[in-house]
């Protein structure tokens, strides 16, 4: 695997003038964002800062302070930051035709899409493309429904898949939902949350019989033939929470009996981050691949690529005329098709799957005793830190970035760590960023103490 580290990088947190491009500080950035920026674009940090250049796994600021990355924009910097192979094919194809939409033949999307169907083991594979995961839900939704003849759909508690009007209406996350109103009338189902809910407390076997019989017993009170269930294999902002192996195959048995469609969300488990497998829904293979995946964030390394890949007779349900002006673009599918060979190429699910494994365990032996940490848990590149609470979550976060590391959070009450770094990570990357994180951790302890249990058992947002 070829280290993309920067060879000028200096001590993390701190200045490297000779890194970076300057810039010059803009004191008032904060109050222009806030002067013409919707109230509900979240904002890190209390002092929020302005990443202006990256290399590898390494971000720098606006004043010249360089960061460990661990979130890699929401786990969409996929392989690395400024990846030559990615920067050479945009900017080549840049020179030669930035734009053209799909009322034209474009190579690279069909080049991309026959990689992408080949990969996703669905028979008879159709992909479109979109610019984001959002739009991606929100034409899986527009499939299902038409093809089942059904505006039901089913979803997981404590899901997110999007911020449209439609996407929004199916996410079972309440911080991540402002609006009551939707087009779609959804169900939600459990199962997607192994560690609270009714179940919490069964063996493995035991909670996938009961979240199975929940499924039938709901199918079975009227519901009048939902189009399809969609589900993150790992919830990304609900917090890297997961069911165990297994549980979506067995829904699938049951979703058969009724003819229900099978959406796997893999915006943020899909290209090899899980380690163990490509996609997240192989954790679940007993019953096969879904009838639709949806795809988006890392593909594109940065660029905006989304879609939804499905099976013919799925995807060419719809008999209007479409199209898609910035969907499938020459620029962002020649980042694609790079960004995908370089994956593929250095095998960085493996190395997802061998570093990711020695972080996780990293963190775990760094919280043992911390009453602050709830749970560690995630596989591969994908990792959640379950805190005690909203308020111990966001002062980890403002003590990992002092120390010169971004990561996110997440979660139902904003009470969870996300930790996602490109999966070019390297061991001493993960050992640096595991010994911010416990200093992080053990600092929030001695601040917190294991006080906000209860308030955040309660709800409430970090």
């Amino acid at each position: 695997m070829t280290d993309t580290t920067p060879a000028h990088a200096g001590p993390a947190g701190v200045a490297d003038p000779g890194a970076a491009p300057a810039y010059d500080t803009h004191p008032g950035l904060h109050d222009r964002h806030r002067a013409v920026m919707p109230e509900w674009l979240s904002l890190y940090y209390d002092r929020p800062i302005e990443l202006v250049h990256g290399e590898g796994r390494h971000v720098w600021d606006s004043e010249g302070r360089r960061y460990l990355d661990f979130f890699g924009g929401i786990l969409t910097t996929m392989t690395a930051h400024a990846l030559p192979e990615v920067t050479k094919a945009v900017s080549e194809q840049a020179g030669r035709l930035i734009h053209s939409s799909t009322l034209y033949l474009n190579r690279s999307m069909v080049e991309l899409a026959e990689r992408v169907s080949a990969l996703s083991g669905i028979p008879d594979a159709r992909v479109f493309f979109t610019t984001s995961g959002t739009e991606a839900n929100d034409a899986a939704l527009l499939l299902a429904t038409t093809f089942r003849g059904s505006n039901q759909i089913l979803a997981m508690r404590n899901s997110y898949h999007g911020r449209s009007f439609s996407t929004v209406g199916i996410t079972g996350n309440r911080s991540w939902s402002p609006t009551s109103l939707s087009p779609l009338q959804t169900l939600y189902v459990h199962g997607g949350v192994r560690g609270s809910g009714p179940f919490a407390e069964l063996s493995d076997a035991a909670f996938i019989e009961a979240c199975v019989e929940d499924l039938r017993d709901m199918l079975g009170q009227g519901a009048r033939g939902p189009a399809a269930l969609i589900a993150e294999p790992v919830q990304g902002v609900g917090g890297f929470t997961a069911p165990p192996d297994g549980l979506y195959a067995a829904f699938r048995e049951v979703l058969a009996e009724h003819g229900v469609l099978w959406i796997s969300d893999e915006v943020q488990t899909g290209w090899g981050r899980t380690g163990e497998h490509f996609w997240g829904w192989q954790a679940h293979a007993a019953a096969g691949p879904p009838d639709m995946l949806t795809f988006a964030k890392g593909i594109g390394n940065g660029m905006s690529i989304g879609g939804v890949v499905a099976r013919a007779e799925v995807m060419n349900c719809l008999d209007g005329n479409s199209i898609s002006t910035f969907g499938g673009s020459p620029i962002t599918m020649a980042a694609g098709n790079a960004n995908l060979a370089y994956l593929l190429e250095h095998d960085l699910q493996g190395n997802a799957r061998r570093v990711g494994g020695l972080l996780i365990e990293r963190l775990r032996a760094a919280s043992a005793g911390l009453d602050v940490v709830v749970e560690v848990r995630g596989r591969g590149l994908m990792i959640g830190i379950e805190l005690d609470g909203p308020r111990a979550a966001a002062r980890v976060l403002e003590l990992a970035r002092e120390e010169g590391l971004l990561i996110g959070k997440g979660g139902l009450t904003g009470s969870a760590l996300r930790i996602a770094p490109p999966l070019s990570l390297t061991v001493a990357e993960a050992e640096e960023g595991a010994a911010v994180l416990e200093r992080a951790l053990r600092r929030a302890e001695s601040e917190h103490g294991g006080t906000e249990r209860g308030a955040s058992e309660h709800g409430g947002r970090g």
